[in-house]
């Protein structure tokens, strides 16, 4: 389900209205256009996963 159709139906169906952000702040999406692209995702995934533990949001 999308956010959009999520809304869509607290609005038109009467669900409860999500308590909490449906959205991860400072998220954003990204189109992979081409290899280059997606190479430079992965390393900066492989470079970042080291740096989770040290991210004082991560619980």
């Amino acid at each position: 389900m999308t956010i959009n159709n999520y809304i869509r139906a607290v609005k038109e169906k009467g669900w409860q209205p999500f308590a909490e952000e449906l959205w991860q702040r400072n998220y954003f999406e990204r189109v992979i256009r081409n290899e280059a692209d997606l190479a430079d995702i992965r390393e900066y995934i492989e470079k970042n996963i080291a740096n989770w533990t040290l991210d004082e949001e991560n619980r």
